[in-house]
């Protein structure tokens, strides 16, 4: 077993040294949150499996807090409401439940933050299509190849890795990052 833990965490640490050379992109994602985020916008995530638990947890960072008290900030997961998830994939197919959230909620200058390890997930890529047509920027969280969201996405974050639990775990970092940097640039003087 301790040769199975230390091959995974230095699998880990490889990813994330590798992803030091995305740094300008994470940049360039902060600048676009904040820039949304300072004219009145909302963040809309969204993502299947893991990636739907990672679009509640940073959407849970930016209204709730992630490490300054401060005022909350408009974010939100399309993942959470079961009622329309279901209403939504019965009445119009799975591949809508994003967009059709989107549809009634979302305005020009908003951003969509879109998970997906592959970037092949039809929901994620369907809403991310219609974000680009809407006026939303968007910013794309995948793996190596980025799969269909490489054209949709205004950033691309494409993690360093083919396999699925170290992009999502460097997903999960990037939104960390990309909540500290919100906060430290909407909330210089909060504790």
């Amino acid at each position: 077993m301790i040769g199975i833990i230390q091959k995974e965490l230095q699998e880990a640490i490889c990813v994330k040294k590798a992803a030091l050379a995305l740094s300008e992109e994470v940049e360039k994602a902060a600048n676009i949150l904040i820039q949304s985020l300072s004219h009145g916008g909302t963040i809309f995530f969204c993502g299947n499996g893991g990636s739907a638990a990672d679009a509640q947890h940073l959407a849970a960072e930016l209204v709730g807090r992630f490490e300054r008290n401060r005022k909350a900030l408009p974010a939100m997961a399309l993942t959470v409401d079961t009622s329309i998830m279901t209403a939504v994939a019965n009445d119009f197919g799975y591949e809508e439940i994003f967009v059709r959230q989107l549809e009634g909620l979302a305005e020009p200058g908003d951003v969509l933050v879109g998970i997906s390890t592959s970037g092949r997930s039809s929901n994620v890529v369907r809403a991310m299509k219609w974000g680009r047509e809407n006026s939303l920027e968007t910013i794309g969280m995948t793996g190596e190849k980025g799969g269909d969201m490489v054209p949709l996405s205004s950033v691309l974050l494409a993690a360093p890795s083919p396999h699925t639990p170290r992009i999502q775990e460097l997903h999960i970092t990037w939104g960390h990052i990309l909540c500290k940097l919100v906060e430290e640039a909407l909330f210089p003087h909060e504790p």
